[in-house]
């Protein structure tokens, strides 16, 4: 049996919503950054976040191995949405758009 200590990777489990709250989108990466711009930019015009216009970042999770990662991901996508809401609240009391925790600021 393999064991999983916390892993030298940087994967994110996160959540993802548009301006007015009502859709929320889950999703896994190995780079937050790269992803949410993707997701602002709307790389795949007929996605479901780009027709939802859902970008903003609400939820996150960080962890060291893609197979744990992939294993919560499925997790949080199992839940209902009721549950999806208080885990969020747990994690950001304010429902606060967290995008600018991953933005690179330019000198």
């Amino acid at each position: 049996m393999i064991e999983f200590t916390e892993g030298i990777y940087d994967f994110y489990v996160y959540i993802l919503t548009n301006k007015n709250k009502t859709v929320l989108y889950t999703g896994v990466t190995n780079d937050i950054r790269r992803r949410l711009k993707e997701h602002r930019e709307e790389k795949n015009p007929k996605s479901f976040t780009a027709r939802y216009n859902v970008e903003f970042l609400v939820y996150y999770e960080h962890f060291g191995w893609i197979q744990l990662a992939i294993e919560r991901e499925r997790e949080i996508k199992d839940l209902r949405r009721e549950l999806k809401l208080e885990l969020i609240k747990n994690f950001n009391p304010d429902f606060q758009f967290l995008n600018g925790h991953f933005e690179i600021v330019s000198e």
